[in-house]
């Protein structure tokens, strides 16, 4: 444990679904001891985020929520705010992804928090920043998707709008959020300073749309209209083989040839089409018609070979099942070995993807994520709760344990 990047590091984890919780574990994966506070009904997604043996814990919770302590705390409730100062004193760092609003009325805000410890480090993850229209709207992920013009970029393609079929506004936002609060601890560190961190999520997304494909519109005068061509073409897609599907990019000159080597494509070798990357910008159409047209007659693996041969950047596409059969995975044990859940059977954990000299990140210190309050005594006796005053605190329903 000593030897993880945030060892000593406190964590009040006020999150919930996956940008939240995304970021808690990449804190808790570093080492960090985080603690989730959660309400009698649990995060929602526990059981949003698909089926389980007990019908308690999804999947998604339990990769998320790996390594935390769970506390179960009724925040509405008078008595709970005793609670919540003792947690705060004790804390480096507090992240939420409640609505603004809703955390200034349980006065959790940065500013009322800060007051009461200047050197805290607040991130709150929000759906849209202040000073615009949208402040303080509920955002989802396919929500922030749509309104980012990440689904858009589909129409461009295939002339309708359509979703990312994974969360990913959800976890970049997280992870970028997490990059925030080292940052801030850094800063901590030198001059003892606090700090009030917001990352909105469509500003977030936006932006990172926008680095891509704003492209010629980012001069003045635009110099075409805006978006990437070589993205947002038909062709710009896995390649069907006589067997399957593949995946190829050639993007330097070296590789571009080499593609058209492995494809027998010789007589192209001096086409001024193909010649230069801007070249191949501006003829994008024609260069992936080629390449798809030539990779629908031999087998996938024939092609993995032959491109490989020719330093040709390729991999087999995956769906989601060959993904856990693959080889190179399953030489680094990206998938762990099966272990025993209290509540929920077998189940399969996955291992940090940070190297730390040469191996995985340690996971030994993550323990199971578990039932809602399943830690809620110990971290009241830990904040110097007498066994009387926690008796009270179950009673009058301002803290349970072990809800579900």
């Amino acid at each position: 444990m000593e030897s993880t990047y945030l060892h000593g590091i406190r964590v009040l984890d006020l999150t919930s679904m996956i940008v939240g919780p995304a970021c808690t574990m990449r804190l808790v994966s570093y080492g960090a001891t985080v603690t989730k506070i959660e309400s009698a009904d649990g995060d929602l997604i526990r059981t949003l985020g698909g089926p389980s043996p007990s019908g308690r814990h999804s999947g998604t919770y339990l990769h998320l929520n790996r390594g935390k302590r769970s506390v179960c705390l009724d925040l509405k409730h008078p008595k709970s705010k005793a609670i919540m100062e003792r947690l705060l004193d004790a804390s480096d760092v507090v992240v939420t992804n409640m609505r603004p609003d809703a955390l200034a009325r349980l006065g959790l805000d940065a500013e009322s928090v800060r007051a009461r410890r200047p050197d805290i480090v607040h991130c709150t993850l929000t759906g849209f920043g202040p000073g615009g229209p949208y402040r303080g709207r509920p955002a989802y992920d396919s929500v922030v998707q749509g309104a980012s013009g990440i689904a858009g970029l589909f129409a461009e393609r295939d002339e309708a709008p359509s979703y990312v079929p994974l969360m990913m506004a959800d976890h970049v936002v997280g992870e970028i959020a997490a990059g925030a609060i080292l940052a801030a601890l850094c800063r901590r560190l030198q001059s003892g300073q606090g700090s009030a961190i917001e990352v909105p999520m469509f500003e977030t997304m936006a932006a990172m749309v926008l680095q891509e494909h704003l492209g010629p519109e980012t001069f003045v005068p635009a110099l075409d209209e805006v978006g990437d061509r070589r993205i947002l073409s038909a062709h710009n897609r896995p390649m069907r083989t006589a067997n399957g599907w593949i995946s190829v990019t050639a993007n330097t000159d070296a590789q571009a040839r080499g593609m058209l080597k492995a494809i027998g494509r010789d007589d192209l070798l001096d086409d001024p089409r193909f010649a230069t990357a801007s070249a191949r910008f501006r003829n994008i159409d024609d260069w992936f018609s080629i390449r798809t047209e030539a990779l629908a007659t031999e087998t996938t693996e024939k092609w993995l070979q032959t491109l490989n041969s020719f330093d040709v950047p390729c991999m087999p596409c995956h769906s989601l099942k060959s993904l856990l059969d693959d080889p190179h995975l399953s030489a680094v044990q990206l998938i762990e070995p099966v272990v025993k859940h209290t509540s929920e059977g077998f189940i399969r954990n996955l291992r940090s993807t940070v190297l730390q000299d040469a191996r995985p990140l340690p996971t030994d210190h993550l323990a199971e994520a578990g039932a809602v309050g399943r830690d809620t005594e110990a971290v009241l006796r830990e904040l110097s709760f007498s066994a009387e005053e926690i008796l009270d605190l179950l009673a009058c329903s301002a803290a349970a344990t072990e809800v579900r």
